[in-house]
């Protein structure tokens, strides 16, 4: 297995890789805007959806309205022309009023920081409550899609299953400093590098360290 002393060179070699590299589009709307509702919002959308739709759609929907009740004022019809072409989003204007009118009732129209109280919202899982708790407050958390759950394994760091596995794996092995930054370090790392089939292991700086775990080939 990958030692926390080797995790660390792969996160500073990543860290100097991607310095001037595109950042994932929640991670721009939490720099851009630095407010947890609209990181919540741009998290729904971007759900099975990639990031060029993604921000686009962002940008579009929060011209019209920044908070829960100019959101809630935009009818669902006139927020899904919003939004599209996002996936789903059809469903995703109908998660978004529900959303707002669920922080208004039972959080005074505040976004809570807690996980827990998060993953209690329709909608609302794993991988957003914690992208909301990094992105949006700041806080320590550990976001795991499926690049962070398969480039964990194929680091040979972790051994795990499903991404719920592997995150909470990641909570008992991953330094805290490093919890914050992992998830959009290796969303970018394995969207343009360490692609699930067939990835760039010639252009990769860690691939020395790596233990290329289920890795049949590679360039």
């Amino acid at each position: 297995m990958l030692s926390n002393k080797e995790i660390a060179v792969v996160i500073g070699r990543l860290k100097a890789v991607l310095r001037d590299g595109p950042d994932p589009s929640v991670t721009l709307v939490g720099k851009k805007w630095k407010d947890p509702f609209l990181v919540l919002i741009s998290c729904l959308l971007s759900l099975r959806t990639k990031d060029e739709t993604t921000l686009p759609a962002c940008e579009r929907l929060f011209a019209r309205a920044r908070d829960i009740r100019g959101l809630l004022n935009i009818p669902v019809k006139d927020m899904e022309k919003l939004i599209y072409p996002v996936g789903f989003y059809r469903t995703k204007a109908r998660t978004i009023h529900g959303v707002c009118r669920d922080l208004l009732a039972r959080f005074d129209g505040q976004v809570p920081e807690d996980l827990d109280q998060l993953l209690t919202l329709k909608g609302v899982g794993r991988k957003t409550a914690n992208l909301v708790v990094t992105e949006g407050f700041g806080k320590p958390g550990i976001c795991v899609d499926t690049h962070v759950h398969r480039i964990s394994n194929r680091l040979g760091y972790v051994k795990t299953r499903t991404p719920k596995e592997t995150e909470f794996a990641l909570r008992a092995k991953l330094p805290a400093p490093y919890w914050i930054e992992y998830n959009a370090m290796l969303v970018t790392w394995g969207r343009n590098v360490c692609k699930p089939v067939s990835p760039l292991c010639s252009r990769c700086p860690v691939n020395k360290i790596c233990r290329r775990v289920n890795v049949g080939v590679h360039r």
